[in-house]
C-alpha cells in the first residue's frame, strides 16, 4: 500500500513549539492533519508525527535543515518578558527573526506566521477598543516591547507578493491557558507570599484576557487565508477573546478558583506607579553597586492599572474569527488545570 503524502500546504513548521503558545498550536495543526516539524532551543515533550529540531535562532544553517520542504512557518519563539534580559530580547526578537526570514526565503517557505503582541501600541496609558491602524509606541512600556515592535516591523515589510513570501502578523493581548507558566504560577506565588491584597486604582480598568486556543485559531485562520489575493497579507491583527473584563475580576476569579482569598485594599494608582518608578530609577542608580529587582514596575502597574483591550472587527471580517472558547470556560478550565497550586490551608 503506497504511503499517503501529506500535500506541501499541510507541510508546516513551528519556531517556539517547544513554549507555551508553541505546544498548543502544533498539538492544534496535528488534528487538523498538518505534518508538523518544531525548531526550539530545547524540546520539552514528544509527540508522535512531530519532528523537533534543536538550535540556536540565529543559526541560518540550522533552521534551513528544519525548514526542508516546508511551505508554512509559525514563528513563535521568544523569551519571557519576565527575564529582563536585553540582550536576549534582541538576540532572539531582533537578530533571530532577521534568520528566520532569511532561511524562510532560501528555503522556498511561502508563508510565516508571526506572534506579535498588542501591546506594541500601549504606552502605560488607556487603550480602548484599540485598532490595529493605531501607531506604533514611540514609548513602549519596556524593552521587551521595544523589540517585539522592530520584530514585527522586519515580518511585516518582508511581505512580498511577486517573489511569493507573504506574512501576516497576529497580536493576542494576555494569553491564558492550562499548561502556562507564567500569569497563573506567578499570581498564585505572589498570593502565596500575601502580596495580592491590594487592588490598584478603583479596580474598573478593563483588560483583554485571551485563552490560549483562541489565540491558535487566531494563528491557523491566518495561515490558511494567507493568499497572494488576500487583504492580510502583511498585516497585523488582534486576536482576543472580544470579551473585555475588569483586570482585578480576572485575578480575583482565578484566585478564589484555587481557594486563595482574593484582593480587597484599594491603593490609589498615581501613588503606586508614583513609588514604583522611585523604586525603578534607585534600581538602576544602584546597579553598579548592588543589584535588585522591584516587585511592582512602572510597566507592571500601567498593566493592573489602566484600560487595555482590542478591537477584534479587523480579525473577523477578513479572519472569519470568532472565539472559540468564552471567557467563562476558559477561566475554568485553566484553574482546574493547576491542582498542585491550590491552596492547602
Amino acid at each position: 500500500m503506497a504511503t499517503r503524502v501529506r500535500p506541501s500546504s499541510k507541510r508546516c513548521a513551528v519556531i517556539g513549539g517547544s513554549g507555551f503558545l508553541g505546544r498548543h498550536l502544533v498539538e492544534k495543526l496535528l488534528d487538523r492533519g498538518y505534518s508538523v516539524s518544531v525548531f526550539d532551543i530545547r524540546q520539552s515533550y514528544e509527540l508522535p508525527g512531530v519532528t523537533f529540531y534543536q538550535g540556536d535562532l540565529c543559526d541560518k544553517q540550522a533552521l534551513l535543515a528544519a525548514l526542508k520542504d516546508v511551505s508554512l512557518v509559525f514563528h513563535c519563539a521568544s523569551p519571557s518578558p519576565a527575564s529582563d534580559d536585553r540582550a536576549l530580547f534582541e538576540r532572539v526578537n531582533i537578530q533571530g527573526t532577521q534568520t528566520v526570514i532569511q532561511a524562510c526565503i532560501e528555503s522556498g517557505v511561502q508563508r510565516l506566521v508571526l506572534t506579535s503582541s498588542a501591546s506594541v501600541v500601549f504606552e502605560g496609558t488607556d487603550i480602548k477598543n484599540g485598532r490595529e491602524d493605531l501607531p506604533y509606541a514611540k514609548k513602549p512600556i519596556d524593552y521587551y516591547t521595544k523589540t517585539k515592535i522592530e520584530q514585527e516591523k522586519l515580518v511585516l515589510k518582508a511581505c512580498d507578493n511577486q517573489k511569493g513570501f507573504l506574512t501576516v502578523a497576529i497580536r493576542p493581548h494576555g494569553i491564558f491557558g492550562p499548561r502556562d507558566p507564567q500569569l497563573v504560577p506567578i499570581l498564585v506565588d505572589t498570593a502565596r507570599r500575601g502580596k495580592m491584597k491590594f487592588i490598584i486604582g478603583d479596580g474598573t480598568n478593563l483588560v483583554d484576557f485571551t485563552f490560549v486556543e483562541n489565540v491558535v485559531h487566531g494563528h491557523i485562520l491566518a495561515a490558511e487565508r494567507l493568499r497572494a489575493d488576500s487583504p492580510i497579507c502583511g498585516k497585523p491583527y488582534h486576536i482576543t477573546n472580544d470579551e473585555p473584563i475588569r483586570f482585578w475580576d480576572f485575578m480575583s476569579q482565578v484566585l478564589v478558583g484555587l481557594g486563595y482569598p482574593p484582593p480587597r485594599y484599594y491603593l490609589p494608582y498615581s501613588l503606586v506607579y508614583g513609588l514604583a518608578l522611585l523604586l525603578w530609577l534607585l534600581s538602576v542608580l544602584l546597579s553598579p553597586l548592588i543589584s535588585f529587582k522591584p516587585t511592582f514596575t512602572p510597566m507592571r502597574v500601567a498593566l493592573a492599572g489602566t484600560h487595555h483591550y482590542y478591537s477584534c472587527k479587523r480579525a473577523k471580517e477578513d479572519l472569519g474569527y470568532t472565539p472559540v472558547v468564552s471567557l467563562k470556560d476558559a477561566i475554568a478550565r485553566t484553574v482546574e488545570s493547576y491542582p498542585h497550586l491550590r491552596c492547602e490551608a
